[in-house]
């Protein structure tokens, strides 16, 4: 058994391009875990193992893999940065107690980091910072610092200055021991010597060293009123300070170097080690109860001799079959172990378990809290599910993801690979909680959903080499949503007299507009007993069945509030069911008096481009329904920020690519929806009208 203080889980994380999957590579470098690194440039890192991935040169799904530095253990995820896969991202953070932050020297925060940042501090995850690319044109480890303060909002704790910029970097000083590292021009990340502090840096590093040791005693009375008094604190009290202000998430320590040149990746381990807390430092999960989801009160305490709690964060097929990552929280398990899967209500016994190196694996007999594993070959389980000792049920608080926003309909080139398509994409689904299949039941098509172009596309690549399913595509279809805009007192009745017991139920109801993002909201004010309280339920379930296809266009109905106040039962002919029915009439009868109306996904869209171009880009933005929100100038161009209908972002990049000769960038996410203008809206429904017709 392993030592819990000597465990570190933490996840590399950053906007694409910024280094993550570098740095990770010369991570296992530095540990021994590899003895020739690949470059991601080359198609042959490590951790992108996926041909997607290396093809691309970007990561599409979180990697797993377990490397050792300074006697610790570390289990390390390299997460994709591109803004379609923050659902990686986001389960990963679940299951992590620590990251490291990575941001290109010249980039800066980029809008993917924003994000990533947003999805750790909901997770309230400790991060250290790695400022990488050094080396690069624009480089500037002082601009990227402040932009960490200002556009995230969160506070730096400079630990190491870089000696020299771009083609003059050299190596850092250790802001805290006062020393510099040098690296040759052999570009082994050995070949390092350490020397005393270049004479033009003693000022500056002398007035770093200051805010840190300041910044860092804040954690200790006595020691911050000892340094005021001017008593110097030792070395080990500063880290100890830092250590405990990084799991507090008060600062975050930040590092610079260059990953690619092998430069400050060995301080960046140093960090993770000294100041990211092991998994007994973090707040334990908390236990939910199955049925209503609340918090029960109990945690999951990270401690071996605890009943076995594990949350599945990951499901993966490759060529052994069915993988499935799991966190232990607390307890142990052992091979042959039988296992409850609390979502299920389903037992397992545990045959292979695994450890990842990315695609490699090291077979296990045992895990215990506070490792991350894979188990083979798993049945019924989905990221989110809670796995635990049978006679001691629990939920660990499950994951929530977004709603897909974007579908296009499929179908298989050869009528004979319908079967395999759909054993394929059951597959991907369990793989991904953010890709969603249906079957349109009038035209029997096959509709994939997700959250953007490039995560449609890279599903059907992977259909067509991983499976072997090539398919026809249709159009992008944008996920409309309808709504009502006015409040409406109504009054429906449903009865049925004909021989034998009847069905009568009478109800009084408002419908009114609800809060935005609220969805759906039922409530009774009925007092008296004109509609007994055993029917509400029916009453509820009847409305909320019909919210799924709207009066307008067949979307579903989101944003509406339901009152009941008052109704009439009989008491022979009522049941549930009848209420149940007289909730569904209501809503046809109701709802396009309400003012039906048609809402749009709106996407948060973050575009940079050169100066030369920013005209021509915003022109095209506001052409395109734009409303720009802000500008910011940076060394190497201009970012714009805007919210854009879903509808008129398809095929965007390649405009953006025409109009800036190919060096504009851009990526979305999903914002709130909003009322469709009135032309949008009729073409909409027209279409939607003329699909049905040619079925």
């Amino acid at each position: 058994m392993s030592d819990l203080a000597h465990y570190r889980n933490i996840g590399i994380f950053a906007h694409v391009d910024a280094g993550k999957t570098t740095t990770t590579e010369r991570i296992l470098k530095l540990t021994g875990k590899i003895h020739k690194t690949g470059e991601v440039h080359d198609g042959e890192s490590t951790t992108d193992f996926m041909e997607q991935e290396a093809e691309r040169g970007i990561t599409i799904q979180s990697a797993a893999t377990t490397c050792f530095w300074r006697d610790h253990r570390m289990n390390i995820i390299d997460t994709p940065g591109h803004v379609d896969f923050t659902v990686e991202v986001y389960r990963s953070l679940k299951v992590l107690d620590g990251g490291v932050g990575v941001f290109c020297g010249s980039g800066g925060v980029e809008p993917q980091s924003e994000t990533n940042w947003r999805y750790a501090n909901e997770s309230e995850v400790a991060r250290v910072i790695f400022v990488n690319k050094l080396d690069r044109m624009g480089a500037d480890f002082y601009r990227v610092v402040k932009q960490v303060k200002d556009v995230l909002g969160a506070n730096p704790l400079v630990m190491a200055l870089p000696i020299g910029i771009e083609d003059d970097f050299v190596g850092i000083v250790d802001v805290l021991e006062k020393k510099a590292y040098v690296w040759d021009d052999t570009g082994l990340p050995e070949n390092f010597e350490i020397t005393d502090v270049p004479a033009d840096m003693v000022d500056k590093v002398e007035e770093y060293h200051e805010q840190l040791v300041e910044t860092a005693l804040e954690q200790d009375d006595d020691l911050l009123m000892a340094y005021m008094e001017g008593e110097e604190p030792t070395i080990e009290q500063v880290k100890h300070c830092i250590r405990e202000g990084t799991r507090k998430l008060d600062f975050f320590p930040t590092y610079c170097g260059s990953a690619f040149k092998n430069k400050g990746v060995q301080n960046v381990l140093d960090a993770v080690v000294d100041y990211l807390p092991s998994p007994t430092e973090v707040d334990a999960q908390e236990l939910t109860d199955p049925q209503t989801g609340e918090p029960t009160g109990e945690v999951a305490k990270v401690d071996v001799n605890e009943p076995f709690r594990a949350l599945a964060f990951k499901i993966m097929d490759d060529r052994f079959g069915a993988l499935t990552f799991i966190r232990v929280y607390s307890g142990t398990l052992n091979k042959g172990d039988t296992i409850l899967n609390s979502a299920t209500g389903k037992t397992e016994r545990i045959g292979r378990m695994v450890e990842m190196h990315a695609d490699d694996r090291t077979e296990l007999n045992s895990a215990q809290a506070g490792d991350i594993i894979a188990i083979v070959g798993m049945k019924n389980v989905q990221t989110g599910h809670t796995l635990c000792d049978p006679k001691h049920e629990c939920t660990l608080e499950p994951m929530i993801f977004p709603d897909p926003v974007i579908s296009i309909a499929v179908a298989p080139k050869d009528k004979g690979s319908t079967e395999k398509m759909g054993i394929a994409i059951g597959k991907m689904v369990a793989e991904d909680p953010s890709f969603q299949v249906e079957t349109d039941e009038d035209s029997g098509e096959t509709i994939l959903k997700g959250m953007g172009e490039l995560h449609l596309d890279i599903k059907v690549d992977i259909l067509k080499r991983t499976y072997g399913v090539e398919l026809v595509v249709g159009q992008p279809q944008v996920a409309y949503r309808e709504t009502i805009t006015q409040a409406v007192e109504d009054s429906y009745t449903h009865k049925k007299q004909s021989g034998g017991s009847g069905q009568f139920g009478k109800i009084d109801y408002r419908i009114r507009p609800g809060e935005p993002n609220s969805g759906y909201v039922f409530n009774s004010i009925v007092v008296g007993g004109n509609v007994p309280k055993e029917f509400f339920p029916a009453i509820e379930k009847g409305f909320k069945g019909m919210m799924a296809e709207g009066v307008l266009a067949g979307f579903p109905v989101l944003d509406v509030e339901v009152e009941l106040y008052d109704g009439g039962f009989h008491a022979v002919d009522s049941s549930a069911v009848a209420f149940e029915i007289a909730a569904k009439g209501a809503f046809r009868q109701s709802i396009p008096k309400a003012g039906p109306q048609l809402i749009e996904p709106i996407m948060k869209v973050d575009v940079f481009t050169p100066d030369d171009h920013v005209g021509d880009v915003i022109g095209d933005l506001n052409r395109r329904r734009g409303m720009i929100k802000d500008q910011e100038a940076g060394v190497t161009g201009v970012r714009v920020k805007a919210d854009v209908p879903l509808s008129e972002m398809f095929g965007y990049i390649g405009h953006l690519r025409t109009m800036t000769s190919g060096r504009g960038q851009f990526s979305m996410e999903f914002s709130h929806y909003m009322p469709c203008p009135a032309n949008v809206s009729e073409k909409v429904i027209e279409e939607v009208k003329a699909r049905k017709a040619a079925k």
